[in-house]
């Protein structure tokens, strides 16, 4: 496997773990709870999550259909429990492995187009776009880098709102800090 793959790997699957142990601290209700309007729940962030790794790697990296409704990451407010959640997020590593064990390391250095639906790509952009230019590209090894990075910004933001929420000694990430 190259290296920087499986380094992206371990990493989020080390905030993977991060993220099931936050929700397994918590109800269902606490997981939808927002401390503000202007503020996601922890169920959003982990649908962001979701949407956001099978966007860019299945979807644009792996080639496959691409399935998102980005709005909706943020506007659900309950009706989805954690166990659907944590399932959510392992079925999509799991996809994302699938699509990641194959590369090689040519494959690194190869442009990729991350699709975007219009009204998302208009309201992500404020501007008024054409449904043809509603996608970006990237090449694989610096968006590999940017999925990691995005995952572990909201894997921490999920940890805090978790300590947050229900007062604990359990060290969520591992780590005694």
């Amino acid at each position: 496997m190259v290296e920087l793959i499986k380094d992206v790997l371990e990493d989020m699957n080390k905030q993977l773990d991060r993220i099931e142990r936050s929700l397994n601290l918590l109800t269902d209700e606490l997981i939808w709870k927002r401390w503000k309007d202007s503020m996601n729940s922890i169920g959003n962030i982990c649908l962001h999550l979701a949407g956001n790794e099978y966007q860019n790697v299945v979807s644009a990296i792996g080639n496959r259909p691409f399935i998102r409704e980005r709005s909706r990451e943020f506007t659900t407010e309950g009706g989805i429990s954690k166990e659907e959640l944590i399932g959510l997020l392992r079925q999509t590593r799991s996809e994302s492995e699938s699509v990641l064990f194959a590369l090689t390391p040519d494959d690194l250095s190869r442009e990729v187009t991350i699709r975007y639906g219009l009204e998302d790509w208009r309201r992500m952009h404020r501007r008024d776009s054409l449904d043809h230019e509603a996608c970006d590209t990237r090449f694989i090894g610096r968006l590999l880098v940017q999925v990691s990075a995005h995952y572990g910004y909201h894997a921490g933001q999920i940890v805090m709102l978790t300590k947050m929420l229900q007062d604990t000694n359990e060290h969520i990430t591992g780590q005694y800090h």
